[in-house]
């Protein structure tokens, strides 16, 4: 059993997942005709990960969001060879994806120190180049957060994901009694006892038709891909937006919530998921989570109640089901447990797949060393 000591959320203002800079290579120095001199190349321009940085410190720090490198050096009768010019580095927070002005990927930082060349010095001049020097390399590229936390809170308004978060922390986040959703995304941190943290984010809620971007729909479902797991977080009393929509019920709500992922991307679907299923202190909660899981087991003989398109292809399968108050704190530690188990276990089956491919490469390599023709002896013996 896991106990949770201490529990903080922290609110991060104007939360920033995505920027958009220019970068330029050093333009190379001049070359020497006379002595056939070659002038320095430009310095380049690299992006490159910082455990500590965030993208709001980067955009802080460098308002005017353009790097650009040094200049190489002139060749010159004291140094025929000019020096390189100075390269720029760009920090940035470790799980970044860098992209181009047309959406193609340059690649990934996953890890600190991690770097990645996004625009190329100019050549210096040289004979190749009748001397003159070419100019660096000009590209426009946009920082991508991928990851923004362990676990990412999914439900519609008034679920009480922010209650939810108030109970794990010392948060006191903006609630309200009406259909009311969190407007930039929160993130938090559950602490345990042996110092392990797992990072959660109250993201904006969602709401039917989310996936045509109604609302904030399309920015919401971006983050949702940025988190290793889903925790649903449904009202065992059902849902209503407004007096002018439909009452759902908690099922209702769960299969409309699966919905709208699938609309936005399926993969969605294959994240390890886990159900809160909140208000638990409300009475008849008891008879309504009974029925809840009854709808849950047998989902397929629930499914005639609905609206063809508004059925998904496949139900999501959670790992843990776990009724829990926000508002009195019932079942809140088993929560912590089970997402901190859940985790754990999809941590360990990763590591076991990385391994298992690393083995496989290597039985691969193995098998084609051996499988090569012995070189023909040089030397022939005499007949």
């Amino acid at each position: 059993m896991v106990h949770c000591s201490c529990v903080w959320f922290r609110k991060y203002g104007n939360f920033i997942d995505n920027l958009r800079l220019f970068t330029r290579g050093g333009s190379g120095g001049m070359g020497y005709p006379r002595l056939g001199g070659e002038g320095g190349k430009g310095g380049d321009v690299w992006v490159v990960a910082h455990n500590k940085m965030t993208l709001k410190q980067l955009k802080d720090k460098y308002p005017q969001k353009r790097f650009v490198a040094g200049e190489g050096a002139n060749s010159r009768v004291s140094a025929l060879k000019g020096s390189k010019g100075k390269d720029c580095e760009i920090p940035v927070p470790v799980g970044i994806s860098v992209t181009d002005e047309n959406g193609k990927i340059i690649g990934e930082l996953n890890k600190e120190k991690d770097r990645i060349l996004v625009a190329e010095g100019g050549l210096g001049g040289k004979l190749l180049t009748n001397f003159l020097p070419l100019k660096g390399q000009k590209r426009v590229i946009h920082l991508d957060l991928k990851l923004i936390a362990d676990i990412g809170l999914v439900g519609f308004p008034n679920a009480g994901k922010s209650s939810l978060l108030g109970q794990v922390s010392h948060a006191k986040p903006a609630i309200a009694d009406y259909a009311f959703t969190t407007l930039k995304p929160q993130l938090g941190k559950i602490m345990y006892n042996d110092f392990k943290q797992i990072s959660v984010a109250d993201l904006p809620g969602l709401v039917e038709g989310a996936h045509m971007n109604k609302g904030m729909g399309h920015k919401f479902l971006k983050h949702i891909e940025r988190t290793r797991q889903l925790l649903f977080v449904v009202d065992i009393s059902g849902f209503q937006l407004s007096s002018q929509t439909q009452y759902r019920t908690a099922f209702e709500t769960i299969i409309l919530l699966t919905k709208e992922l699938e609309l936005y991307k399926e993969e969605l679907q294959t994240k390890p998921a886990l159900l809160a299923v909140n208000k638990m202190d409300l009475p008849d909660a008891q008879d309504k989570f009974h029925v809840l899981m009854n709808q849950l087991q047998n989902p397929k003989d629930f499914l005639h109640l609905f609206e063809k398109n508004m059925i998904p292809d496949r139900t999501m399968e959670f790992q843990h089901i776990i009724p829990i108050s926000a508002i009195t704190g019932e079942g809140i530690d088993e929560l912590k447990n089970h997402i901190r188990k859940s985790l754990d276990e999809h941590a360990n089956q990763e590591d076991d797949a990385y391994h298992k491919k690393q083995l496989l490469n290597l039985q691969i390599s193995n098998t084609i060393f051996y499988s090569e023709p012995p070189p023909k002896n040089s030397v022939t013996s005499p007949r």
